[in-house]
């Protein structure tokens, strides 16, 4: 077949890229001589994304149905097959891109190891493509797209049966091929001369130009001459698809003294849209990039629009309300709003009618980096942002600070180098995001983390497993702290934040091995009240315990106890065992609490209505657990041991 595009449609999203689509489409087919890994590359702007999103189109059932495949070139067409598992990188981990493709397969395996070696166990080969690469990560500066190209993208390329085709940021991209056999896999990078489709910007600017697909009507619009001959100049101009996209925006959001004939303003690069645009208003390029800042150093979604004013003037160190207060016109061609439903950000204030509110990020991670890069500093301009944002956070509660404040504040600080110092108040551990912060707190280097952070370290991933709300959070936090020795945070947790908690940790105590715990009573001499006591079979020689039971000859000696205060913490050395007195079945039978064990969790509930109160979570196994009558909880994990009073009112889940 030749290379003659004339006598075919092209496809109606991409409106080009013939020589690419071919190259995917053999790849989707498996044909002879085809790679099976397949890494899509380019400029940030470069259209990849588009690309890709076209490609899809043609290899899900459901949108081929809506496609004109009969006069589409046929070497551009794949063949229909079930559509690829499709896990999109965006916000996430590696640890959630591999888990989503696991699932996708409906893999058995319970570990990373395990998820290769059952796509590599796999009778026929699997498709996966993963789009949005240079995207991932729930925090910006943690560097997720290098960990997803290098723990995840690059083991798949590896495996045998897994036909592989992502979309890589251009510095990654020879890196995830690297060591593959030779023809495995195939770089196809956009901005290549042989994949290049420079007729391709062209018609995008006059497609965009055009009132039939949703521009204004304008005299350089209506009349078809003009139109063709301004889209012909964008596209002969423009760089890359973004730069079409940037100047269109430009024109038509502002055409007042715009003058199609002068191509002094139609711009070649992402800074010369941004120079130039501001230039035609008026305005200096200076005051339009300080007005973006926030934007390009914004964390998720973007930035809620009642922050911009704040943020814009913390990063350029004087008040910018005024130039925001008229600058929807000189920004809005760089900007895309959000509306985001209020139910969707617990804690969100409505700035909508509607109740929901307003985010607002940059068009595309392209003018992010062009305004990041034109900063005199990122890290003082973060600074500046993470220093306004906790003036923000009303009271210094964290429970009544804006969602985006809570959240995200550490992406900030750690891109400031300020993140470890933020790591010590209980509150933020507990309210803000587990994912983000957890992201965060795992990008900065253990040696630098204090106690407080190495704990919610510690802990992170059950709240993120379990996607606890703040109260189960701070019932995890609560026994995590007082286990590690940081009693001062388990009481600012249970004093400060005014959450009612499932229970309070009464004590903890680190030894290994205990397979046994038991609740007792040591009767108090002459009449005085019994103490409360929990017994604890640990092994032979654990320091402090004591054997019980003697051994055969050529057998090990029986087990040995600890005695350990139940309520009040310490180990009681000289107690009598015989003394010990357990509860009776009749006691356990009148409790009001029960107590149920699964595999990995223990439930605690109400006699009376069968309510569970409280059910905890380890991220270590438990090995054993008992109740007291009175609602004290003793429980065992690899860890150690530790007592918790149960406060039975409502149902919690907690650990």
């Amino acid at each position: 077949m030749t290379g003659s595009t004339e006598d075919y449609a092209p496809h109606p999203h991409i409106g080009g890229r013939t020589a690419a689509l071919r190259a995917l489409a053999a790849w989707r087919a498996a044909a002879p001589g085809a790679p099976r890994v397949v890494v899509l590359t380019g400029d940030a702007g470069s259209g990849r994304s588009r690309l890709l999103t076209g490609f899809l189109m043609l290899c899900e059932p459901e949108y081929r149905k809506q496609l004109p495949l009969d006069a589409m070139d046929p070497s551009t067409v794949p063949p229909e097959l079930p559509a690829p598992a499709v896990p999109s990188a965006e916000g996430l981990t590696a640890a959630q891109v591999l888990w989503l493709i696991a699932d996708h397969f409906e893999l058995r395996a319970t570990g990373v190891e395990g998820v290769y070696a059952e796509l590599a166990a796999l009778a026929q080969p699997v498709t996966v493509v993963v789009p949005d690469v240079d995207r991932a990560g729930p925090v910006r500066a943690a560097d997720e797209p290098a960990r997803l190209v290098r723990e995840v993208l690059a083991p798949l390329a590896a495996t045998e049966t897994v036909r592989l085709m992502a979309e890589v940021p251009r510095p990654l991209a020879a890196e995830l091929v690297d060591g593959l056999p030779p023809g495995t896999a195939q770089i196809i990078d956009l901005d290549a001369p042989e994949w290049a489709d420079p007729d391709l910007l062209v018609r995008y600017a006059q497609a965009a130009l055009n009132p039939e697909f949703g521009a204004p009507e304008l005299p350089f619009t209506v009349d078809p001459a003009a139109r063709l001959a301004l889209g012909a100049a964008i596209g002969r101009r423009a760089g890359s698809p973004l730069v079409v996209q940037l100047t269109v925006n430009c024109v038509l959001m502002a055409p007042e003294g715009f003058d199609p004939a002068d191509e002094r303003f139609l711009p070649t690069s992402v800074g010369a849209a941004l120079d130039l645009h501001a230039r035609r208003l008026g305005t200096d390029s200076q005051t339009l990039r300080l007005l973006l800042a926030p934007l390009a150093l914004a964390e998720a979604d973007g930035i809620p629009v009642q922050l911009w004013s704040r943020l814009a003037s913390a990063v350029a160190g004087h008040d910018m309300s005024p130039a925001i207060a008229g600058g929807m016109l000189l920004a809005g061609p760089f900007v895309q709003p959000e509306e985001v439903p209020a139910e969707s950000e617990e804690g969100a204030e409505s700035d909508g009618a509607d109740g929901g509110r307003t985010l607002l990020r940059l068009l595309h991670p392209a003018l992010a980096e062009e305004i990041r890069a034109g900063l005199p500093s990122v890290a003082a301009a973060q600074t500046q942002i993470a220093m306004s944002l906790l003036e923000a956070v009303p009271e210094q509660d964290w429970g009544k600070a804006d969602p985006y404040v809570r959240d995200h504040i550490a992406g900030h600080t750690l891109q400031a180098g300020l993140l470890p110092q933020l790591l010590t108040d209980p509150g933020l551990f507990v309210h803000a995001d587990p994912v983000p912060l957890r992201a965060a707190v795992e990008a900065v280097p253990l040696e630098q983390l204090g106690a407080p952070a190495r704990t919610y370290l510690r802990t992170a991933p059950l709240l993120t497993r379990t996607q606890a709300p703040a109260e189960l959070r701070a019932a995890f936090l609560e026994t995590a702290f007082v286990e590690d020795g940081l009693p001062e945070y388990a009481e600012a947790i249970r004093e400060r934040l005014g959450l009612e908690l499932p229970w309070q940790t009464l004590w903890s105590l680190p030894v290994a091995g205990v397979s046994a715990v038991t609740v007792g009573r040591l009767p108090g001499a002459k009449g005085a009240a019994a103490t409360p006591v929990a017994v604890l079979v640990v092994p032979p020689g654990t320091p402090g315990a004591r054997p019980v039971g003697a051994g055969t000859d050529g057998e090990e000696p029986g087990a040995s106890v600890l005695v350990h205060g139940l309520v009040r913490p310490g180990l009681l050395d000289d107690v009598d065992l015989d003394r010990i007195v357990r509860p009776s079945e009749e006691e356990r039978a009148a409790a009001p609490l029960g107590l149920s064990r699964g595999g990995d969790y223990l439930r605690v509930w109400n006699r009376a209505d069968q309510e569970v109160v409280a059910a905890l979570i380890s991220d270590t196994p438990f090995t054993a657990a008992d109740l007291s009558p009175d609602g004290i909880l003793l429980v065992a994990t690899e860890r150690g041991a530790k007592a918790l009073r149960i406060r039975a009112a409502g149902a919690e889940i907690a650990s």
